[in-house]
């Protein structure tokens, strides 16, 4: 049911699976497994994405306040497991690079068999909020917040590059990959300002020193995903960034590049609150070790 969620609420199969972290064919085997079970068609599905027929609204209904009511139950029993074996719930950005937490999880589950992991996919402004009115106990932010409640660790550093038209790549290319200002008269493909404000304020100051006009605003609630991202540059006109491993497939009308000098530099934080005392938190936190920027 929270597979099925997450498919109506992102519109589409690809979406859904990276807010999930599984493969697209588990869940669509998943999506077609309910299917057979409610014996309904639950979706429709097309070339721009997925819909719900009138059953999947039902079940769309059903199925949030069930997970609603499971996740009360948990949040309930969690109390009692402080050291391990309740629910581990992190925040996660868009484009982390998956090796980082894979990594750390899998020696939290060695540790800490019975803590189970949820994983929310949130900007860094909401992940801030969730981790301060107690409903996030980890998350993974893109930039280091202030305060005293709240410790953090540095845990990657990536160098950004340019995702370009093919074409447009090459014209604009030298060896060793392409200025940050040869891509000035070009729109910049951004997220909102409101998610994470002071690596949008960092990142445009960069760009605009190189002669780049930032142009307005995205709409509030846009994400940046990779849909976007490829949609936007295929057209010739604009750029967008994105770090060297991105799991994303490229067409072959896009090229991604390095940018000489490694001007943009992402970094991202492990950050939870100073008064947490579970172990399984802690033990998770040391694995998150800093990788170096590739």
């Amino acid at each position: 049911m929270r597979a099925f969620v997450a498919v109506v609420e992102e519109g589409g199969l690809s979406a859904a699976a990276r807010r999930l972290h599984i493969s697209q064919p588990a869940l669509s085997h998943t999506v077609s497994g309910l299917e057979r079970e409610f014996g309904v068609q639950l979706l429709v599905r097309s070339s721009t994405g997925v819909r719900p027929t009138d059953a999947g609204l039902t079940l769309l209904a059903e199925a949030r306040g069930v997970l609603a009511r499971h996740e009360s139950a948990v949040a309930a029993m969690a109390a009692h497991t402080a050291s391990g074996g309740g629910v581990l719930r992190i925040g996660i950005p868009l484009e982390l690079p998956t090796e980082l937490l894979s990594r750390a999880l899998a020696k939290l589950r060695e540790a800490f068999p019975a803590t189970r992991v949820q994983a929310l996919h949130l900007s860094t402004a909401d992940q801030l909020t969730a981790l301060r009115n107690g409903t996030l106990e980890l998350g993974l932010l893109r930039e280091r917040p202030t305060g005293q409640d709240l410790d953090a660790m540095l845990v990657v550093e990536e160098r950004l590059g340019a995702l370009l038209a093919t074409d447009l790549a090459a014209r604009l290319g030298e060896p060793g990959g392409i200025r940050l200002d040869a891509l000035a008269g070009l729109d910049w493909i951004g997220f909102p300002r409101s998610g994470s404000p002071a690596w949008y304020d960092a990142l445009t100051a960069t760009l605009r020193s190189h002669g780049i006009d930032i142009g307005g605003d995205p709409p509030e609630g846009q994400r940046l995903i990779a849909e976007v991202k490829l949609a936007a540059v295929g057209t010739g006109q604009a750029f967008t960034l994105a770090p060297p491993h991105w799991s994303q497939p490229l067409p072959d009308t896009v090229t991604w590049s390095p940018l000489i000098g490694h001007p943009l530099v992402r970094r991202t934080w492990a950050v939870w609150h100073a008064s947490s005392h579970r172990r399984d938190l802690g033990h998770l936190v040391a694995a998150l070790e800093q990788r170096p920027t590739p």
